[in-house]
């Protein structure tokens, strides 16, 4: 005796019940994981909390020093990752053929991406603080966070440029443009909404980063000057007062601080794409 198989139609509703169940279910996770750290966090976030310096290790005071140092390094990731892996990129899809050294570039990249961040915390000590003689500063923290973003902004860019039609390219090139100009005026413009989609997810990576900066970044209270003074950006300040039970209150509070921060910046972000999408296609 054979088993009844289910009708296509019926198949078909279970699956899309259980795509919207999937979907449903990682909003609701979303929601609340956000809604309950900005519930813990926002009475304490106040004016005099975004511009004051801590007081006794942090148990009161406020977290200006650590926005500054979370501005500082992720501003260094960006600016050194972002022509790196949009570079890389170009160079994989536009000049080079597949080949050995391409497959080691991919191959590269992937596995950097999947590398634990305390090891890359690790690196940055041995290799940036101590080698290179950076010391624990902003801009050690700073280099590794680049590294960690590298990955992230090249993989996407990657996917970005290679998804813009080849009739671009031909129509620029039977126009007379070189190749360089084709990539420059024609392809890098087409997929910049996809690649300034990579370097914001690099940067929120960066900027929610403590494991990576722990040894790299010092952890200095006072705002730093320069980018060869330590400091101690918002994750970084979040796991000492949580961990060493400093000041819960005020961890939530700069967990919230944070949330906050990384919600602006994508939703600024993507806005900003959804605008220049519609302007390239003349809506």
């Amino acid at each position: 005796m054979g088993f009844r198989l289910i009708s296509p139609k019926i198949s078909q509703k279970i699956m899309k019940g259980v795509f919207w169940a999937s979907g449903i279910l990682t909003i609701i996770i979303l929601v609340v994981i956000i809604g309950y750290i900005l519930f813990k966090g926002l009475p304490v976030v106040n004016l005099e909390f975004l511009l004051s310096n801590p007081v006794d290790l942090g148990r009161a005071g406020g977290i200006f020093p650590m926005i500054i140092s979370s501005m500082y390094v992720t501003l260094i990731s960006g600016l050194v990752a972002a022509p790196l892996g949009v570079g890389a990129a170009v160079y994989l899809t536009e000049y080079s053929s597949e080949g050995h050294v391409v497959k080691l570039i991919r191959f590269g990249a992937e596995t950097l991406a999947s590398i634990p961040s305390i090891v890359f915390g690790l690196f940055g000590l041995s290799f940036f603080v101590i080698f290179l003689g950076l010391g624990w500063s902003v801009l050690s923290g700073g280099l590794v966070l680049a590294l960690m973003a590298l990955p992230t902004i090249f993989k996407v860019a990657e996917v970005s440029i290679e998804a813009v039609p080849k009739s671009y390219r031909e129509g620029s090139l039977a126009l007379g443009s070189t190749k360089w100009q084709t990539v420059y005026r024609v392809v890098l413009p087409a997929a910049s909404p996809g690649i300034t989609t990579g370097v914001i997810l690099g940067m929120a990576r960066s900027i929610s980063e403590a494991a990576a900066i722990l040894f790299a970044v010092g952890a200095a209270l006072s705002v730093p000057i320069s980018i060869f003074d330590p400091g101690r950006p918002l994750p970084l300040h979040l796991f000492i007062m949580a961990t060493e039970g400093i000041s819960l209150e005020n961890a939530y509070g700069t967990a919230a601080v944070l949330v906050m921060i990384v919600l602006i910046i994508t939703v600024v972000t993507n806005t900003m794409v959804e605008r220049y999408q519609k302007k390239m296609m003349g809506r």
